[in-house]
C-alpha cells in the first residue's frame, strides 16, 4: 500500500524485514489524517501508538504552574510518541499537539509487542529505535547545554525551514530556552545570513 511507503523505508532504515515479517506489521497499522491544533495525546492519557509522520508536524510540551513548556518538534518522516507514557503504561506527562494538518501512520502498542515476540526481527528493531531515541535525546541535552540558541536555531531551520517559520514564536523560544524577544532577533539575523 502507497500509504504505507514512507514507513516501510524507515523502518527499512533501521533493519530491513523479511517480507512475511512487512506483511505482518503492515496489516496492523492504521492510516490517520488529524487536524492542526489536534492532539495524538494529552497529558494524562496512557499512550497507546507509535505514530510515524507520513506529513505534517507537531509539538510535544507539558505545563507546569500554567505554564506550558516545548520539549521537541517532529516533522514529516519522524516517529513521534509519549515514549515514557508507552513502556511504562503510566499516564504522559506531555501533550503532542498537531502544528497543521498531518497525516500519521499509527502503530498500535499491542500489535508492537506481539511484533517483537513473534519475530527475532521485531524485537531487533524495538531496541534499535530506543537506541536511537536515546541517541537522539543525548544530543539534544548536550546542544541545549553546549550551543548557543543562535545555533540550535539554525539546526532547527535544517530541518524543516517552511514549518519552522510558521511556528509561534512563544512556542519556539520555549524549546530553546529563550525569551520571545531573544528569538525575534535570532530570526532577523538569520534571515540576513
Amino acid at each position: 500500500m502507497n500509504d504505507f511507503l514512507q514507513i516501510k523505508q524507515a523502518i527499512y532504515k533501521f533493519l530491513p524485514l523479511e517480507e512475511i515479517e512487512w506483511e505482518d506489521i503492515s496489516g496492523k497499522l492504521v492510516l490517520k489524517k488529524v487536524g492542526k491544533g489536534d492532539f495524538l495525546i494529552r497529558q494524562g492519557q496512557v499512550e497507546n501508538f507509535i505514530y510515524f509522520l507520513n506529513q505534517g508536524a507537531t509539538r510535544n510540551y507539558f505545563i507546569k504552574d500554567g505554564k506550558d513548556f516545548t520539549v521537541d518538534f517532529h516533522f514529516a518522516g519522524d516517529f513521534v510518541t509519549a515514549y515514557y507514557s508507552l513502556i511504562t503504561r503510566e499516564p504522559s506527562s506531555i501533550f503532542i499537539e498537531l502544528l497543521v494538518d498531518t497525516e500519521v501512520v499509527a502503530i498500535p502498542f499491542k500489535f508492537l509487542n506481539e511484533f517483537y515476540t513473534k519475530y527475532h526481527n521485531g524485537e531487533k528493531i524495538g531496541r534499535l529505535m530506543a537506541e536511537y531515541q536515546y541517541i537522539k535525546r543525548l544530543r539534544k541535552e548536550m546542544d541545549l547545554l553546549s550551543q548557543t540558541a543562535e545555533e540550535r536555531y539554525a539546526e532547527l531551520m535544517q530541518r524543516n525551514p517552511s514549518l519552522i517559520q510558521n511556528i509561534s514564536v512563544k512556542h519556539l523560544s520555549s524549546y530553546l530556552g529563550i525569551h520571545p524577544e531573544s528569538l525575534s532577533r535570532i530570526r532577523k539575523l538569520h534571515m540576513r545570513n
